[in-house]
């Protein structure tokens, strides 16, 4: 009986792999549902079984199983990790991903799976801690915090009760690592999590996963049961989200966990002294805990070799956004934001320039083609004004108009802010309402602008489009923006946490790098001076 591995990941599924996986199964084939090894161009990717190894098709269709199967099918790609995509990649963290059914204890074992775990417990917390401290892991959701240093807070704390929470609140545009991971290798989180547990003395974990993540969630379950004897006595469980974005925020993340609404919590105290239900608490993100197992397993030596300056080890990048070749591409720290976008991502699917990047969500900051010299890195992305974040790289072409981009930064953070402090509640409406007068009173398009430039207004504010408007208020470009770098100065620095106080990298990176969106032609800067 002819073998084949068809992806069962969220995005394969979208894009019809179920019906493939069908009309395999029906052709008497036995089908094995994997996760996406990462290029969703290719997908549903079909992987047939052979003295050669794995030979992939894709995209494939129900309709192609004959030709798939005779191997004369036109999308035949051969074995899939000589393709360019996956050849130049250094995959720690995601090795299992697309090659295993995620859900089978035998195939997680065969691939290297609980080799960490086992270390780990044959060592001292301390060690452990040691190990990870070792190897340079920082956090891969925000501001990049040495994931072993958090670990030996939590393992000082004096306390009978410890948790590991998971933040798998994945709410970036652009970003799908965790869900992938979740899908397509969820042993690897839990060895994760518990080997976190064993160095810090912790007794249960929560998982927080959103609700839109609904396979995601399926998959956790069913290997946390499934697994529960090898982790024990170290215990699980997932909790869904509702979708609030400032949940990703720790604290209000553990808010959600117990049950109040998602509030960014004043710190200190930290949550690794006071966190879920006012004990010490872990809290790392999927990425960060499933980096573990391999240091663990391979050595802090063998992660740290990888990286560039204080940034070690791999981080998945994830492309998307008007991009030819979307995907998750696990690389060291290092590469430039150039080679990512046009070398592995292939520019843009339109065909047209590459006009801008964000980087990091929808909080990061925007970078144009001058900056592609940029490696990925997190200390030389805080130099030029931005951040990785969860590594999402959205891309534009340059049919984009960055003042209507830096209005829905202010608006998606009016929308999602939690409402705790002045500046982010309040500041994110006076921003899209600043956003408004700007683009009714800048200048008229310019030739080859590809008509982004609103008409002029000459500086007069219609009523209609700002009703409460003082008789006398200057509407000017110049004016209103001084004013949008002053409440983004008050956003950043006066901000409970990230969501208001990162909201002003989209906003001003769009202003420096593109002003002639915004009808100005050259940056202004005197109030942030």
């Amino acid at each position: 009986m002819t073998r084949v591995f068809i992806s069962r990941d969220m995005a394969s599924i979208a894009l019809g792999a179920d019906d493939v996986a069908r009309a395999f199964a029906q052709a008497g084939c036995e089908v094995v549902r994997t996760g996406s090894r990462g290029l969703f161009s290719i997908e549903p990717l079909v992987e047939v079984e052979t003295d050669e190894g794995r030979i992939g098709y894709g995209p494939v269709g129900p309709q192609d199983v004959a030709a798939v199967l005779d191997g004369t099918h036109g999308a035949r790609l051969g074995r899939v990790d000589d393709l360019p995509f996956f050849a130049g990649q250094q995959r720690f963290t995601f090795a299992r991903c697309g090659v295993i059914d995620p859900l089978s204890l035998a195939d997680y074992a065969a691939h290297g799976g609980w080799r960490g775990l086992e270390k780990a417990r044959g060592q001292s917390p301390q060690m452990v801690v040691d190990v990870v401290k070792a190897s340079g892991l920082r956090g891969r959701g925000g501001a990049g915090f040495p994931t072993g240093i958090k670990w030996q807070t939590v393992l000082d704390a004096s306390a009978a009760t410890k948790f590991i929470v998971c933040n798998a609140d994945e709410g970036d545009s652009g970003t799908f690592a965790d869900r992938m991971l979740m899908e397509g290798d969820p042993f690897c989180l839990i060895e994760g999590m518990a080997i976190a547990a064993h160095a810090v003395g912790a007794g249960h974990g929560y998982i927080y996963i959103r609700s839109e993540y609904p396979f995601s969630i399926a998959a956790m379950r069913a290997a946390i049961e499934a697994s529960a004897h090898i982790v024990a006595p170290f215990t699980l469980e997932v909790r869904e989200g509702a979708g609030a974005y400032v949940c990703g925020e720790e604290t209000a993340l553990l808010d959600s966990i117990e049950g109040k609404r998602g509030q960014v919590r004043a710190k200190p105290p930290l949550p690794a002294l006071q966190g879920l239900f006012g004990q010490p608490t872990v809290i790392n993100n999927v990425l960060s805990l499933a980096a573990v197992p391999f240091i663990l397993a391979e050595g802090a030596e063998a992660y740290a070799a990888v990286g560039f300056g204080r940034s070690r080890g791999t981080m998945p990048v994830q492309l998307a956004g008007n991009v030819k070749h979307g995907g998750l591409y696990e690389i060291g720290f290092g590469i430039t934001l150039g080679e990512l976008v046009n070398g592995i991502g292939g520019g843009t699917a339109s065909g047209r320039p590459v006009r801008a990047v964000q980087v990091g969500g929808p909080l990061g900051a925007y970078f144009p083609p001058g900056m592609f010299h940029l490696p990925f890195d997190y200390e030389a992305f805080a130099q030029a004004g931005g951040l990785i974040g969860h590594a999402g790289i959205t891309v534009f072409d340059d049919s984009v108009d960055m003042a209507h981009m830096a209005r829905f930064a202010m608006e998606f953070c009016a929308a999602e802010s939690c409402g705790k402090c002045t500046p982010c509640r309040i500041g994110s409406t006076r921003g899209v309402e600043i956003m408004d007068r700007i683009i009714a009173a800048r200048a008229p398009a310019q030739s080859g602008a590809g008509g982004r430039i609103a008409p002029s207004r000459n500086g007069v504010l219609e009523k209609a489009l700002y009703s409460r408007a003082p008789d006398r208020i200057d509407v000017s470009v110049e004016a209103q923006t001084r004013l949008l770098r002053d409440l983004a100065d008050t956003m950043k620095y006066g901000s409970l946490c990230a969501l208001g106080g990162f909201t002003p990298y989209p906003v001003l990176s769009a202003l420096d790098h593109f002003p002639e969106d915004f009808g100005a032609p050259a940056p202004i800067k005197e109030a942030a001076e």
